[in-house]
């Protein structure tokens, strides 16, 4: 199961993403990111990935493409930090 939040905010935009990062729930996670960033405009995107219990490789080639795109991914766990140095963006 997965649980994003949309915080919308003048100068930023955060999506709070709870749950497992796996499975189908990657293109839920994908569309909503999708969504929410052409909205976002030139405003700053966070993705808040503090609670999240599980990525799997679809998962990790996400925020890969996500940091890419110059998202800011929020990471609260050693195993999270892991995951964010892996796909490129140490947090």
């Amino acid at each position: 199961m997965l649980r994003v939040t949309t915080h919308d905010k003048s100068d930023s935009l955060t999506l709070q993403v709870e749950g497992k990062l796996a499975g189908p729930w990657v293109g839920v996670l994908r569309e909503c990111w999708q969504k929410e960033s052409a909205l976002a405009y030139v405003r700053r995107i966070y993705v808040d990935l503090r609670a999240v219990t599980f990525v799997d490789a679809a998962g990790r080639a996400l925020l890969a493409e996500m940091s890419q795109q110059n998202a800011q991914l929020i990471a609260g766990d050693c195993q999270m930090k892991a995951i964010l140095a892996e796909v490129g963006q140490a947090k």
